[in-house]
């Protein structure tokens, strides 16, 4: 009974996202030319697409990490595991393997790929035509949300002949990428002297990923030990990456129950692993092959043995099975949503954004989200992104894996008081690039004035962690994990400002702003701000956990200069001293951010958003993808509607959504993809722009009034989670036509 009952669950979920297109994004024959690839994840290991479905693509495992020599840390690819390759004959007559067939849109006829962002699959259809030998082919891939170990693909071919065909099912095992820039040791100048030298540049050329970037490149794997039996159909590997953690795989091939096996062979070399079999077929039957791979790293799993143990169940259980189970968690994870009547353009976007930071994201772990998930995207390090972009995107929704976030820093706390230590300050000093296991400084050396003195990260650590206390009071999580981060970044702040006797009053010096071209100022006023709430938040957090606050915080916090124009009743960027140019823009948008949230008084909060908008009217720089939600929250902020509608309407128009996928790119032009800080800001936009929450002291506020666009019906975020309680929370219009805001208890 409760089999049938889950299965029709299951069909129900099918049919549910079928007749839903806002999940649903798809590629046709027209993006053959810049296919911008989608990203297949489960927060442990993750792989992105390719046109075929059945190409052998770069993959990645949580946290491990290549430490290559006088290099920063890079994700170590691990060996691919998408690869079935197929040819309708022998070579020799004039067949080829299809992976290496040229794209066009008659030799893979009625061509449509399918990303169902409801159950995380990707589906590829179309008619290969092989000089007139054709075949109808059908590739269904997943990474499982239910079995993190474990992905599949199912691929079915219909020859229209009969014959003798050949499949070649694959582990791709990377060469080492070359060439490997020292970028621990590189100027700026030196680094741009080694890119032109090796015939490289910085320009993107459709289509480009982050994995072809010329400095983010990814890590490697050695394959230490590699096998595979031609009577049981199993491949596997043990590997590490290069000076890093060991790593396996393993894989388990289904065959079509009848099928004859003309023969089968084990290929091995430097570069490939593979079972490849002749099989015999029929004109018009439909045969169906499963491969079943399963990944681990050290302290997450086991070795080779163990993932062909796990990876050969899957198969005794079916992939019908393993793709049941894994639409179920996807079904769950999808019971908390943001759901938009009158809008499909930013529902499938809402969903988009949301399947790729869930994607990126693991549950209760202490392994964080990196800027471009998990690619080589800014080398997969940790920015101030995950704290003060994706975390707050999570943490109503998702809580669980918002925590992760959170906890990453607290796992790498001593990493962080070394840092301090060093530089000879109190409590802990957070990387600007973290490596994404130990937390170490992995900032490029062209770039390490950032890691010196961008120092408002550490700030926003803080404020996150806080914000997750605020969320949820689990005292004890507060008391083991947050209370010390929280009391290390006050120590760092306390210790880190100078007394000015002159002047009466705390100051920061020598930090890089956020806007980065200003790398050397003087009070930084989004930094002064956030270290004074880091301060304040300290003294609230020892008198919770029981522990006696530092009579400093309050002292620094209470005379720490906070720049600001009395003539003009605004703040500054920083301190007045420092010539400002107009182009730059501003940055006090974010003193609204959502995590900060400065307390103002409405006049000022108003002419803090004039002056914003007033500097970005000056500016000629390309459209940024993290522009628009300090813009739209600004501007919801202070009730100018008009406005924040407006910066969200933007994104659709500024070029920073790659298709065929809605991959959310850095800018327009960098075509730096997968990334989550994008993703996380639109998430902002909508649940703390238009919605106008906040998370505080005395609850889940309505702080600002709510924001519907005109076209929209409603908008509401389903099962929000907070303080132990779920709601639905709907924005709409009530009888006056204004927009309100209702909540229901779940």
């Amino acid at each position: 009974m409760k089999a049938a009952l889950f299965a029709g669950l299951i069909a129900f979920s099918a049919a549910h996202a079928a007749d839903d297109p806002t999940f649903t994004l798809a590629a046709t024959a027209q993006d053959f030319g810049a296919y911008f690839p989608t990203y297949l994840g489960n927060g442990y290991f993750a792989t992105m697409s390719s046109p075929r479905g059945t190409e052998g693509n770069l993959a990645y495992l949580v946290g491990l990490m290549d430490y290559g020599a006088d290099d920063v840390s890079r994700p170590a690819a691990i060996p691919g595991w998408t690869e079935i390759d197929y040819s309708t004959g022998d070579s020799k007559a004039g067949h080829f393997w299809m992976n290496q067939v040229r794209l066009d849109a008659a030799t893979f006829a009625d061509y449509r790929q399918t990303l169902d962002m409801r159950a995380a699959t990707l589906t590829t259809r179309y008619r290969y035509d092989d000089h007139g030998r054709k075949t109808d082919v059908k590739v269904v891939t997943l990474v499982s949300q239910a079995s993190p170990h474990l992905a599949a693909t199912r691929l079915s071919i219909t020859p229209d002949f009969d014959g003798t065909v050949q499949l070649s099912f694959a582990l791709n095992l990377w060469a080492p990428h070359q060439p490997r820039f020292a970028m621990g040791k590189l100027t700026g100048d030196q680094m741009q002297e080694a890119v032109a030298a090796n015939n490289m540049d910085f320009t993107a050329t459709p289509p480009a990923t982050p994995d072809r970037a010329a400095v983010w490149y990814h890590g490697d794997t050695h394959i230490l030990a590699s096998d595979g039996d031609t009577e049981d159909f199993t491949l596997w590997l043990d590997g590490r990456a290069e000076q890093g953690l060991p790593m396996a795989e393993a894989a388990a091939l289904h065959l079509p129950a009848g099928l004859h096996v003309a023969a089968a062979r084990l290929y091995r070399s430097g570069y490939r692993l593979a079972l490849d079999v002749n099989v015999d077929v029929q004109k018009g039957k439909t045969y169906t092959f499963n491969k079943f791979v399963a990944a681990s790293r050290a302290d997450w799993g086991g070795d080779a043995k163990a993932d062909l143990a796990l990876a050969k169940s899957a198969r005794s259980d079916g992939f019908d099975k393993l793709l049941a189970a894994h639409r179920a968690a996807w079904d769950a994870l999808w019971r908390s949503d943001i759901v938009i009547d009158g809008d499909a353009a930013a529902q499938t976007l809402a969903h988009s954004d949301l399947y790729y930071l869930l994607s990126a994201s693991t549950p209760n772990t202490r392994w964080s989200i990196g800027v471009c998930a998990m690619t080589p995207g800014y080398s997969c390090h940790i920015f101030w992104d995950a704290d003060t972009w994706i975390f707050p995107a999570l943490l109503l929704l998702h809580p669980d894996r918002a925590k992760s976030l959170v906890d990453f820093r607290a796992h790498t706390l001593p990493a962080a008081q070394a840092r301090a230590r060093e530089a000879g300050f109190k409590g802990a000093k957070y990387p600007w690039e973290a490596d994404a296991e130990n937390g170490t400084e992995q900032t490029p050396h062209p770039a390490y004035v950032l890691g010196e003195r961008e120092i408002h990260i550490n700030a926003d650590v803080a404020i996150a962690q806080w914000q997750y206390w605020l969320a949820t009071h689990d005292r004890e999580w507060l008391k083991k994990s947050g209370w010390p981060v929280i009391r290390n970044l006050a120590d760092f702040w306390a210790s880190r400002a100078t007394w000015k006797a002159d002047a009466n009053r705390y100051e920061i010096e020598h930090v890089t702003s956020v806007a980065e071209s200003y790398n050397d100022v003087p009070n930084d006023t989004f930094t002064n701000a956030s270290a004074q709430k880091v301060l304040r938040i300290a003294t609230q957090a020892a008198k919770l956990v029981g522990e006696k606050a530092d009579p400093q915080w309050a002292e620094v916090a209470d005379k720490l200069y906070i720049p600001f124009s009395e003539s003009e009743q605004r703040h500054y960027d920083f301190d007045p001293r420092v010539p400002r140019e107009p182009w730059e823009g501003s940055t006090l948008g974010l003193l609204m951010y959502p995590n900060l949230d400065l307390p103002l008084s409405p006049q000022i909060r108003r002419n803090d958003f004039r002056h914003v908008m007033e500097s970005l009217e000056l500016t000629h720089r390309e459209p940024h993808g993290m522009g628009a939600a300090p813009a739209s929250i600004a501007a919801a902020s202070v009730g100018d509607a008009q406005r924040a509608v407006a910066w969200m309407q933007g994104i659709f128009s500024s070029g920073l959504l790659k298709p065929p996928f809605n991959v959310p790119t850095e800018t327009a032009t960098n075509n730096t993809g997968y990334f989550a800080t994008a993703s996380g800001g639109f998430v902002q936009i909508l649940m703390y722009g238009f919605a106008g929450l906040r998370i505080q002291d005395d609850g889940l506020v309505d702080a600002y009034a709510p924001v519907l666009p005109a076209t929209w019906k409603s908008m509401t975020l389903k099962n929000v989670s907070f303080r132990g309680h779920r709601y639905d929370i709907r924005i709409d219009r009530g009888a006056d036509g204004k927009p309100r805001l209702t909540r229901k208890s779940l």
